[in-house]
């Protein structure tokens, strides 16, 4: 069997381990890389909640409340990826980090790859979900 990383060290079990580590489809990224996406979400929910006052207090269109889509699937994004212990960028890119940000280890098993594109498309579809049902029910109040 093919190796599933470029990294000469043992798989850990992900979930549960205090220093968990790549498993395909399930968790690609260590405490610091889940601390960023735990702050990605909160800004993102800060800034869907300061664009839907901004448009209250404007009087703008109703129709102007879609673009709150846009802050709030970057919050779901960020906060599913922290949630989930899985970076959608990284899993389209092949990539994944338990280390320092910014530091990589790449994917080289064409299964793992797979795994991890599915999941990242995953977090893509929910996300987006989320967004527009956001922006639908700011729509709708």
């Amino acid at each position: 069997m093919a190796a599933l990383v470029s990294s000469a060290r043992p798989a850990r079990a992900a979930l549960g381990s205090p220093t968990p580590s790549y498993v395909p489809g399930r968790c690609n990224i260590g405490r610091e890389e889940i601390a960023a996406r735990r702050r990605w979400g909160h800004l993102g929910s800060i800034a869907t909640v300061v664009a839907l006052a901004l448009l209250l207090i404007l009087g703008a269109p109703r129709e102007a409340r879609v673009v709150l889509f846009f802050p709030a699937a970057a919050a779901a994004v960020g906060y599913l990826q922290a949630w989930l212990r899985f970076c959608a960028a990284f899993g389209l890119l092949g990539v994944f980090n338990f280390g320092r940000l910014g530091v990589h280890e790449r994917v080289v098993d064409a299964e793992a790859l797979w795994r991890d594109r599915r999941r990242a498309l995953g977090i893509a579809v929910v996300s987006a979900g989320i967004g527009a049902a956001t922006a639908l029910l700011a729509y709708i109040a």
